[in-house]
């Protein structure tokens, strides 16, 4: 049994990777080991969204990791994180590093590594200002405008995003404390796990050079989609499960006999 273990970014819950984890079941078809994928929310979000937002990454992760212990999932486990919760899969990394077999990080920024106007492109502040007081299908709107590059072709996503927003909203003020736990957080150094960083050219939220510069800077695995915006596993799903699959191959090809 192979167990996945994937985290989701700024305001975002497990029901948005929406059709993704089944793209990722069928790139991995037919191998003898089962994939088994566990989608914990990070704390103020989706099915505990009616906790407090943590200031602190670390604490995110440490939440998500006693779900996991309380749904009776022990490690080891894969990560695969994208933009905030790629800062709780370095976290986890980091502290637990013999629970990791291996981290995935899909449009993720970093302390030290990038500068803030990479992290968080300028030209993308305003929308995401007005999305943290926007409601309904306004705000989802705006989110799947800033976060995909493929919007138009993709708003039949709306009516449930919509309806995930109304069962469990997410409050202005918690949103607020998820964007200043990402502001704060650092990371020092690798995490002694095999890592891939994916990127997409048109990611119009986090410059693609924030994922570049770190793989560079921590001698890790990257990829960049020509035309994917922040959210790859929605504009580019398929790619991702097939670039995560070739290069689990080539790390397992790597690892010595």
């Amino acid at each position: 049994m192979t167990t996945w273990v994937f985290l989701r970014g700024l305001t975002r819950e497990a029901r948005h990777w929406g059709d993704f984890p089944r793209r990722f079941r069928a790139a991995f078809a037919g191998e003898l080991a089962e994939t088994d994928i566990l989608t914990p929310d990070l704390p103020g979000n989706g099915r505990l969204h009616d906790l407090q937002s943590p200031l602190s990454v670390t604490e995110m992760m440490a939440s998500c990791r006693q779900q996991l212990r309380d749904q009776g999932k022990p490690p080891p486990y894969h990560l695969l994180a994208l933009s905030l919760g790629g800062m709780v899969a370095v976290a986890w990394a980091l502290r637990y590093p013999e629970e990791c077999r291996a981290a995935v990080l899909l449009s993720t920024s970093l302390r030290p590594y990038s500068p803030f106007y990479q992290r968080l492109r300028p030209r993308g502040w305003p929308s995401l200002m007005r999305l943290l007081v926007a409601r309904g299908v306004a705000r989802e709107r705006g989110i799947l405008r800033l976060t995909s590059a493929r919007a138009a072709e993709l708003r039949q996503v709306l009516p449930a995003w919509t309806a995930y927003a109304r069962e469990y909203p997410v409050s202005t003020l918690g949103a607020l404390r998820q964007l200043l736990a990402a502001a704060r957080f650092t990371a020092p150094q690798k995490p002694a796990v095999p890592l891939l960083l994916l990127a997409g050219a048109a990611d119009r939220m986090v410059h693609p050079d924030c994922s570049r510069r770190l793989a560079r800077a921590w001698d890790a695995d990257f990829s960049l989609h020509p035309a994917a915006g922040h959210d790859l596993a929605l504009d580019a799903g398929e790619w991702v499960a097939n670039e995560v699959h070739t290069w689990l191959a080539s790390v397992d090809a790597r690892l010595p006999d």
